[in-house]
């Protein structure tokens, strides 16, 4: 097989899954583009690894190797990634990248009391002690 074939899969899998990267909302479709272009990755290596392998001789298969690596660091990453966004859809109750962004950075509105607010947050100390009073 000619070495475009695969050349031309692994770019295909590469570029839809940067798309899904920059495009997409919730953090689960964000985990698996990623592993998309990281599998488009392994197929360029193992892709490499033979028609090196062929022209050279060489029977060490280094790019195989460093496949299974990324195989490994993948599977690592994702289960590490799906915890991470499981907590936070468990705190925040959505896995929104936009909207866990707005509130990273302080973005949340005034009404509510928050930390960057002007407006004193209902239930204060004060008018608890005075209701208990």
């Amino acid at each position: 097989m000619h070495l475009a074939y695969p050349a031309v899969l692994s770019a295909l899998l590469f570029c839809t899954g940067l798309y899904g990267v920059l495009a997409r909302r919730n953090a689960i479709l964000v985990l698996m583009s990623v592993e998309l272009m990281l599998n488009a990755v392994n197929l360029n290596l193992v892709a490499f690894d033979v028609w090196l392998s062929r022209t050279a001789e060489e029977t060490l298969h280094s790019g195989q190797a460093l496949t299974l690596f990324t195989i490994a660091i993948a599977a690592a990453e994702i289960g590490i990634g799906l915890a991470i966004v499981l907590a936070v859809h468990r705190n925040r109750g959505t896995a929104d990248i936009d909207r866990l962004r707005d509130t990273a950075e302080g973005h949340e509105s005034p009404a509510a009391g928050g930390p960057d607010s002007d407006t004193p947050a209902t239930g204060t100390a004060a008018e608890k002690a005075e209701a208990t009073a």
